[in-house]
């Protein structure tokens, strides 16, 4: 049994001309099953390709067609469902993949027809902005009937302007005259003025044109925000005639915008083209080429491998070598049965395994299920999360994996949250009987007695907290001590089966001798609701005892000296705490289990707690779709966060190091279309 689901990678170096680089490297990326690495080849027949300005380029021209996409949505949205961010991309035939590609640059040329339609249309509407804010700014002046520049006569200086406050006649005189001569004769005329401003022209004989201006100046006089040579209801009647021009513009180019909804999805198509284009330029800066020739080095899975290399040699009379390889740098991709696959998500959360050890996940998906279903615990929950996710796995074909993975995992989780409802007797808490004593006014004994609906078939938690905080311990005894079987296998898989006595075994015999010895004494009766015979107290006693001398004088082997040997010896001696810790961390599983079912009968006694009239069904509905859809969301995603704590702390703890790298293939990235491998 090898590494269980970790698959057997290989090294692969494909030499090919270079005239079929293109159809080769479009066919790996079609397949996505190789990751390609840098290839760095210390020859000076070979060189390496600078291709930044083409992937540059393809970035460009996608970003470009992004936009045109945007801007056709703006204009002409598309009906969306509420699902539709789980509807996954859209499949596309090797038919319209290639009708696409041969009109690429005709669609890229109405590309740039709607950015330079949506440009005007931005133009457009700056200049309805600059005018409105002319007309506004004109209207203290409406009443003046000469241009706001107007700057006099031959033998007159005219200043048209403000102050900033409201002014009398009589105030502004004054105030002029006291920095003016007494020969310097003017006339002012307000031509509005408002609490913020006066609207004023002041004149003077031109002699005195720079001592009257300095005066205004000092009174806090400016010039007007517009200045035209215009009078002011000319001017403002222009910007209205440009506000109309503007908005016809704007008018037009929406209606020839619109004009290209039916290039929604050639606008998508052409979005993902010059994406993939540019992820394979990024592939060519890793080969090593030369005038006529290429190397492409990577990595491939054993399974695809034989079928990658015939393909190759067939079609473009590639050569190809293949080796098995396992060092640090192999990159590690898993293989896991339906059940246990939806579960990856949550390893690869932590980290992936390293190929010195297994992959956990078939072992922790069973695990999992069975801890997140006894932490949310409600039938009437589990139905609702099973028939969720089922509907959405049946009505959406093309989810995307990853997200189709964790719907996978949540159904499965549904359906343990099922099994222990029913083993506990919560179907959305008590509903069936509140529904029955508040609605049909039966008495607590006429409720009818459905077993695993109304009545446990096992033992309701919430009546008895202590046999589930037992059974909790039971199972958590049971996933610490299998963790330490997959570290014994590993050591027993590698030769060293001394190892797993050191390491493992004599945690059995220390940890499962003190259970029975503990189990055995009168103190637990209440606890455990039985005592083992005496007889186990002894048994219990000598396992113990045999196993912390295993550790004590095994723990610290690696080291010559005896007294740091029996040092560490007694430090991993110490460890027994932690175990002890470990196993108080699954009443978890009692804590969340009996929240669900308390505040499921919370919210149902307070929709009861309205009546029996018609309006308190309604409200009754009302109250326990609500307060359960709550109860549901809170709870669900404290199962989730709580489980992956009892996977990665406690089990993952006692064997898993983790720290490998992903295999990550060269395949198709594309945000609309599903592309197909047949093209």
């Amino acid at each position: 049994m090898r590494k269980l689901a970790i698959l057997q990678m290989q090294r692969i170096m494909i030499y090919s001309l270079k005239k079929n680089r293109k159809t080769i490297l479009e066919t790996l990326q079609r397949r996505g099953v190789l990751e390609v690495c840098d290839l760095d080849i210390h020859d000076s027949v070979f060189f390496k390709e600078d291709t930044d300005s083409q992937q540059s380029a393809y970035l460009k021209n996608s970003s470009v067609a992004a936009q045109a996409l945007s801007i056709l949505e703006e204009y002409v949205p598309t009906e969306k469902s509420v699902f539709s961010s789980i509807e996954g991309r859209k499949p596309l035939s090797k038919e319209y993949y290639y009708m696409y590609v041969d009109e690429v640059n005709e669609i890229m040329r109405v590309v740039y027809e709607v950015l330079g339609a949506s440009k005007k249309i931005a133009d457009a509407k700056a200049e309805i902005v600059k005018q409105e804010s002319i007309i506004e700014s004109l209207v203290p002046w409406k009443n003046l009937d000469i241009p706001l520049n107007f700057k006099g006569t031959k033998k007159t200086a005219a200043f048209v302007g403000t102050f900033p406050a409201e002014r009398s006649y009589e105030e502004i005189c004054t105030a002029l005259k006291l920095h003016l001569d007494e020969n310097v004769d003017f006339k002012i005329e307000i031509i509005s003025s408002s609490s913020q401003l006066t609207c004023l022209v002041a004149m003077c004989h031109t002699d005195f044109r720079e001592q009257f201006y300095n005066a205004l100046r000092k009174e806090g006089f400016s010039n007007p925000v517009v200045e035209t040579h215009l009078v002011p209801q000319e001017k403002a009647k222009r910007a209205e005639m440009k506000i109309k021009e503007a908005n016809d513009i704007i008018e037009k180019n929406i209606k020839y915008i619109k004009s290209f909804r039916g290039m929604k999805d050639s606008f998508a198509f052409v979005e993902d083209y010059f994406v993939l284009r540019a992820e394979k330029y990024q592939v060519i800066k890793n080969l090593a080429n030369t005038k006529h020739a290429f190397v492409l080095c990577g990595y491939v899975p054993k399974c695809d491998a034989g079928k990658l290399a015939a393909t190759l040699s067939t079609k473009y009379d590639a050569y190809v070598e293949l080796e098995d390889v396992c060092d640090d740098d192999t990159p590690i991709k898993l293989k896991n049965n339906k059940f246990s696959e939806p579960v990856e998500s949550v390893l690869k959360t932590y980290s992936m395994p390293k190929h010195t050890e297994v992959d956990p996940t078939s072992i922790m998906a069973i695990f999992y299920y069975v801890f997140f279903g006894m932490m949310f615990s409600d039938a009437g929950y589990g139905l609702v999360m099973t028939l969720g996710c089922g509907w959405a796995l049946h009505h959406f074909k093309n989810m995307e994996e990853g997200f189709k993975k964790s719907v996978k995992m949540f159904f499965y989780c549904g359906i343990s949250t099922m099994f222990w409802g029913v083993m506990f007797g919560s179907f959305f808490g008590d509903a069936v009987s509140v529904i029955c004593q508040t609605f049909l006014h039966m008495d607590a004994s006429q409720v009818p007695q459905i077993p695993g609906i109304t009545t446990a078939l096992w033992f309701n938690p919430v009546v008895d907290p202590m046999q589930m905080l037992m059974f909790s311990f039971l199972l958590g005894i049971i996933h610490l001590f299998t963790g330490l079987g997959i570290q014994a296998y590993m050591h027993i898989r590698d030769g060293h089966f001394i190892y797993a006595v050191y390491d493992v075994f004599s945690w059995y015999l220390l940890v499962g001798g003190g259970i029975l010895a503990l189990l055995s004494l009168d103190m637990m009766k209440d606890m455990a609701g039985f005592v083992l015979p005496p007889v186990f107290l002894t048994i219990g006693g000598i396992c113990a005892a045999i196993g912390a001398v295993i550790i004590l004088l095994f723990a610290g082997r690696e080291s010559r000296n005896p007294l740091k040997r029996f040092l560490k010896g007694a430090y991993g001696l110490y460890g027994v705490t932690s175990y002890l810790s470990d196993i108080l961390s699954y009443s978890r599983l009692l804590a969340l289990g009996l929240a669900t079912g308390v505040i499921a009968q919370v919210f149902n006694q307070i929709g009861s707690m309205l009546g029996d009239s018609i309006i308190a069904m309604i409200l009754f509905a009302v109250i326990f779709v609500v307060g359960h859809g709550l109860n549901i969301g809170i709870n669900a995603l404290g199962a989730y966060v709580h489980t992956n704590r009892l996977q990665f702390v406690e089990f993952f703890g006692k064997f898993y190091e983790g720290g490998g790298k992903e295999f990550m293939p060269f395949k198709i990235n594309t945000k609309h279309y599903n592309i197909k491998e047949e093209i």
